[in-house]
């Protein structure tokens, strides 16, 4: 299926491009995301006088993106779980309790931000995790876990 980006969308493609992708993820994710539209005569010679209009738009997407990155940068999130004497965690801390702790610190971010490459922190312990704010825009951010005082 042919669908033209409504922005830009990471490993496929920027603002405007017409590509070729799979029936499902055109109808099941692009489309109902408003990230694209199908690649009509009438949907590209709509696209082309909203051109700028959209490209403005993702313009402040992006603006606010990195300021959110700026903020993001160098910080330290200290999360506490229980945890076991040989330093692991009873249970695990995911992307939605990084999220959460960044929240808390008066921070806009969702949990699909927050990537971990190696899966949940099930141990005590520092470890880097990278915070997409943007697909241009990805910031390292040092999570803290430690035991829970009792």
């Amino acid at each position: 299926m042919q669908v033209i980006l409504l922005e830009k969308v990471g490993k496929l493609g920027n603002l405007g491009d017409v590509v070729k992708v799979k029936e499902g993820f055109a109808r099941n994710f692009l489309i109902p995301q408003r990230l694209a539209r199908r690649a009509t005569e009438a949907a590209i010679q709509e696209f082309q006088t909203r051109r700028a209009e959209l490209e403005k738009a993702a313009a402040a997407k992006l603006a606010a993106a990195q300021a959110l990155g700026e903020q993001l940068s160098g910080k330290n999130v200290r999360i506490a779980q229980k945890a076991g004497v040989d330093g692991r965690l009873f249970g695990s801390v995911t992307n939605a309790d990084v999220a959460a702790a960044l929240t808390a610190l008066g921070l806009q971010v969702a949990k699909a931000q927050v990537r971990m490459p190696n899966g949940p922190l099930k141990a005590v312990g520092e470890f880097p995790v990278q915070v997409a704010a943007h697909t241009d825009v990805v910031v390292e951010v040092n999570v803290q876990v430690v035991a829970q005082a009792d």
